[in-house]
Parts: structure tokens; sequence; C-alpha cells
């Protein structure tokens, strides 16, 4: 019988191993940094530290914005190698729910799904998106989507449906007021909001700055 360390370890290879060729903002260093802001995170919440180790391991090992928009992927693989793992189902099934649950979605859509575990990984997979490792990530998948950078003409749209946010070609500067400094205040725990605030805040310094060097001000 293997060990909870063992298992991890074991998830831990397989996920470098699947996101060996991804995108630079969804690679293994993202969901490492995700692992850790998790379990850092779950020290102050009372939740079950091996679902969130190994809801933040999986919670992006087939993003569906990399998949054509499939979100049945990524869970249908988690559960395939948790089986395999010989995770207990009802584990299975809290995992597969939080990687179902995770995703931002556009801000505009109910969750469906709620648990202290859920909440600890989406709190550490939304800091990671935000702050100065968010903005890197932000212009990363942009230059990959080959979009703008900025247009003053195309002002952000705050309201978009699921199927809108999925499908938007927006320059990378409405990226930050259709997401990244909405996250802030969708924070579930006191850690959390902790964080998420200094990363907030260095976002508009930086919008500031860009602003200025944009208009010819600095």
């Amino acid at each position: 019988m293997q060990t909870s360390t063992e298992k991890i370890n074991q998830t831990i290879a397989f996920v470098k191993e699947q996101l060996t060729h991804a995108e630079g903002g969804h690679d293994w260093f993202h969901i490492e940094r995700v692992y850790k802001n998790a379990l850092l995170i779950a020290k102050n919440e009372n939740v079950d530290a091996f679902i969130v180790a190994l809801g933040a391991l999986l919670h992006d090992i087939a993003d569906s914005k990399f998949h054509n928009g499939n979100e049945s992927i990524g869970p249908r693989i988690a559960r395939d190698f948790l089986t395999k793992l010989e995770i207990n189902s009802s584990c299975i099934d809290h995992i597969v729910q939080i990687i179902e649950n995770i995703s931002f979605k556009g801000g505009n859509e109910s969750q469906k799904f709620h648990s202290p575990e859920l909440d600890v990984v989406q709190d550490a997979d939304r800091l990671d998106a935000i702050g100065a490792i968010g903005i890197a990530r932000c212009f990363n998948y942009g230059g990959f989507k080959n979009r703008a950078i900025y247009d003053p003409s195309i002002e952000p749209n705050l309201n978009m449906t699921k199927e809108e946010y999925k499908a938007s070609t927006a320059p990378s500067i409405n990226h930050f007021y259709e997401k990244l400094l909405r996250l802030k205040d969708k924070m579930n725990t006191a850690t959390g909001k902790q964080i998420a605030t200094e990363r907030h805040n260095y976002m508009l310094k930086f919008l500031d700055q860009f602003y200025n060097e944009w208009n010819g001000k600095i």
C-alpha cells in the first residue's frame, strides 16, 4: 500500500510529463506555484490536505484553452490517473469536481460545486494569475495567441458570457479589467485575500506606469 506522500510524488511526476511542452503560463512551473500556494493556504483552513494537494497538481492537466474549449478532457485524464493510483472513489469524485469548477469562466457563471478544498485550490490558482507573475503570464499568453498588447479603441467587456470569454481575442491589457483585477474580491480564504490585496495593488501600479509610458508622460 502506497503512502499519501508516494501518491503525491507519483502525481507530480505524471503532471511534469504531461505538461512537458505546455505554454509557458500553464506549464509545470505554474502547477508547482499553485501547489505551493495551496499548501500555504491550507495550513490555516480545516481541509483534507491530500485532496488539496492532488486537486492543485491536477487542476490544469488539460486546460480547455488548449483543447478547442473541451472541458471534459482534463477531468477524464485526472479520473483515469487517480483510478490507476488506487485513490478511493469519493476522493476521486471530489478532485474531479475541483477541476471542473476551479475556472474563472468570465466571472459571471455560478459555481455548481462548493467545498473548503475547492476554496483553497481556487484561491491558489487565482493568486498565480495576479501580481508580477500574473502580469508575466498575461502577456505571455497574449503573445502565444498573437494578440495586441493594447488598443485604446477596444473597451474591456465586463459582462461576457462564458462562451464570449472563451472566444475573446481582445488585447492583453483588457484582460486586467475582464479578469485579473476582479480576482481580489473573489478570493475565498483569509490567507488568499491577504496575499491577493498586495498583488492587486502591484498590478494597479503597473497599469499606471503602462499608461504613462503609452501616453508619453514618462
